[in-house]
């Protein structure tokens, strides 16, 4: 990537952080690195290009710092969860993104490689990696978009009041679990407790104990 197009993406990046993703126009960047939007087209021919790049740029953060060979395939995935949630907690508005796109550009094809490797490595049948990469993609990003938006909170109601709206024997579950369901929650430990989970479905998959 040239210096002027990592340029280009990173003030679309500001743009998006400072005002929202729906800020970003073609104009507005331009106006912001100091160019003609004409002169845009010579580093990203359109908008969609250009979340492309936007998607890529944000994804070198997923990239790890070491080789396959210095870590395991659950180390790996552990890494990538991790680097996604940050991603995300850094740019909330970034998962939108990441859920409507595919991965197109050259650092997000490599970020779902190795995811590809590291099912490839835990022994998963190679017919079933693709099924299970998206289930591990749709997992961490669904995860950290929810804790972005602000889904994960309780919102303007306690627990209890929020119940209350509703008659008991409309909600047995939630009446079954209600010593639980008032529990402050932290995410970070339910994030790991969840990527255990979906480790032992890998090694369930591979035929693992």
């Amino acid at each position: 990537m040239s210096g002027r197009r990592e340029e280009i993406l990173d003030a679309a990046l500001d743009i998006a952080d400072e005002h929202g993703l729906e800020a970003v126009s073609m104009r507005t960047l331009a106006d912001r690195v100091g160019v003609t939007p004409m002169a845009l087209y010579r580093h990203v021919k359109d908008k969609s290009a250009l979340l492309d790049g936007m998607i890529g740029r944000l994804l070198t953060a997923l990239l790890p710092a070491r080789t396959p060979e210095e870590q395991t395939w659950e180390e790996r995935l552990g890494a990538l969860g991790h680097a996604c949630r940050e991603v995300t907690r850094r740019h909330p508005w970034a998962a939108h993104l990441l859920f409507s796109r595919p991965a197109v550009t050259p650092d997000a094809v490599r970020a779902v490689d190795i995811v590809y490797t590291a099912l490839i490595d835990a022994g998963v049948p190679e017919s079933q990696v693709p099924r299970l990469e998206r289930l591990v993609s749709t997992f961490v990003i669904g995860f950290a978009a929810s804790e972005a938006s602000g889904r994960f909170s309780p919102g303007t109601l306690d627990p209890r009041s929020r119940r209350g709206q509703l008659p008991d024997e409309e909600l047995p579950g939630h009446r079954r679990l209600a010593p639980y369901l008032d529990l402050p929650v932290d995410l970070t430990a339910e994030f790991e407790a969840d990527l255990e989970d979906i480790r032992a479905l890998i090694r369930a998959a591979a035929g693992r104990p």
